[in-house]
């Protein structure tokens, strides 16, 4: 049975680390649905978050390899129930004159916002969780969508402790 996993990996932040993770899953054949990363609250690490789908067991191979590689620090899969998700979506809209007002409206429905507005288009700013980005874009594709750029997903865990080596 195939699921999807997100996980954290907090690593130094040297060249050729986030390409030695890349090629890990890659070796293995798996296809990494969302990457993102970023700085953490030290300047000498990343953290990473890998949303992959896979089958239970052989993620529990690739944590082990990714726990073997020298610039990996820790590494924590984050469940639903007990984390926080979210994307970002930049969405480039057409709307003239006429249904500017219908968008705008619909943006506003999904707390989103109009960062960009010209003649022809608007483009809108929308975090959340990937439902909630979908389900903007559904509504808006009747507009037109003209672009899409996603982030890939965030994530940390509810509550006070968090990944990192220090004590929160």
């Amino acid at each position: 049975m195939t699921t999807t996993h997100t996980l954290s990996v907090l690593v130094e932040d040297k060249p050729g680390v986030l390409a030695r993770v890349a090629a890990l899953f890659s070796r293995r054949g798996y296809n990494i649905e969302s990457l993102a990363v970023g700085p953490t609250e030290s300047k000498s690490m990343s953290r990473m978050t890998i949303v992959v789908s896979v089958e239970d067991f052989p993620l529990e191979q690739i944590t082990k390899q990714l726990n073997k590689l020298i610039n990996v620090i820790k590494i924590v899969e984050q469940d639903q129930e007990n984390s926080v998700s979210r994307e970002l979506a930049l969405i480039k809209v057409r709307a003239d004159a006429g249904s500017r007002s219908q968008v705008i409206e619909a943006v506003n429905l999904f707390r989103a916002k109009v960062v960009d507005v010209s003649t022809e288009s608007l483009t809108i700013e929308a975090t959340g969780t990937q439902d909630k980005i979908e389900a903007l874009l559904r509504v808006l594709e009747p507009y037109g969508i003209r672009e899409i750029v996603q982030s890939g997903t965030v994530s940390l865990a509810r509550g006070p402790r968090g990944i990192g080596t220090t004590k929160s």
